[in-house]
């Protein structure tokens, strides 16, 4: 029982930074999972099962708030689908080792990103600037899939930035729409992954504390969507990634002293919480800045 409610504490806070972003709770989910010593198919197979219940609340939450463009909900999740089927396919045929590694990589690289793209204002993920939108939208949502299933998460680092880029939207239908695909996309994985077998050793009461912090939250999420300050949250959620899957990967490498590994995450979090004071710092001054004209006219 106790298990169960830690793990839903971990699907709450995820679904709640997921619900306002945009991107946040496959990654965060995976990385808990990996932590915990499960096979990265597995883990996918788990943060994607967590995920059906809770992206399905959460699209239909930011639906009736209004923070959704089927138009492009559609042309997005379409091609999502089949990038996560495949996705969850290559994952599940290739070795154990190599899968932990290029999971363990890509949650650090996806950390960078959010770190980055939240706690300074910048893009690592290239995002088309010319064109007419519609080009854009099934490479955005098959490359979207493809990450999501082989990293445990993923689709909001692509898909959220590359909206934001190739829409005129505010950011508030961006992460709507998001969240809405999403859905789709997470059926499509794990339908990949049954038909992989990844789902025999899921281990399902983490799942379902997952699942019933991500649902209770969903809706509060989606209503706070666009409203919270998004910089420092973000930061957070990034640095955290960043250590957690860094900390996997330089054990399986060398064994470091323990004072070492204390000093070091100090250091880190350290780091991490002046990087979002300074993102939040910002992102009330950008605030200020936009709202003065209008003060004026």
């Amino acid at each position: 029982m106790w298990l169960v409610a830690a793990f839903a504490l971990a699907g709450g806070l995820a679904q709640f930074v997921d619900g306002t972003l945009g991107m946040g709770f496959g990654v965060t989910s995976a990385t808990v999972l990996l932590a915990l010593g499960v096979a990265p198919a597995t883990a996918s197979a788990a943060t994607h099962a967590a995920k059906l219940p809770t992206t399905l609340i959460s699209g239909l939450s930011h639906w009736r708030a209004g923070n959704v463009d089927p138009k492009i909900l559609v042309r997005v999740a379409l091609p999502g689908m089949v990038g996560g089927f495949l996705g969850a396919v290559v994952l599940t045929s290739i070795s154990l080792e190599a899968a932990k590694g290029s999971m363990a990589g890509l949650l650090i690289f996806f950390g960078v990103v959010i770190l980055a793209r939240f706690g300074f204002g910048v893009r690592i993920i290239p995002t088309p600037k010319n064109g007419h939108t519609a080009r854009w939208l099934s490479p955005i949502g098959l490359l979207g899939g493809f990450v999501d299933a082989t990293g445990g998460g993923g689709w909001g680092p692509v898909v959220t930035p590359s909206l934001m880029t190739v829409t005129k939207h505010e950011p508030r239908y961006v992460v709507g729409t998001t969240n809405a695909a999403e859905f789709a996309v997470a059926v499509s994985v794990s339908t990949g992954f049954v038909t992989g077998a990844a789902h025999q050793d899921i281990p399902w009461m983490p799942v379902i504390g997952l699942m019933v912090g991500g649902v209770i939250v969903a809706p509060i999420a989606a209503r706070l969507a666009g409203r919270l300050p998004h910089a420092p949250m973000g930061a957070m959620v990034g640095g955290l990634v960043i250590l957690v899957n860094a900390v996997a990967v330089i054990g399986s490498i060398t064994d470091l002293p323990g004072w070492l590994d204390a000093a070091l995450i100090l250091l880190w979090l350290s780091l991490v919480a002046q990087i979002a004071r300074r993102a939040w710092s910002r992102e009330r001054a950008e605030r200020a800045a936009a709202v003065e004209p209008a003060v004026a006219g």
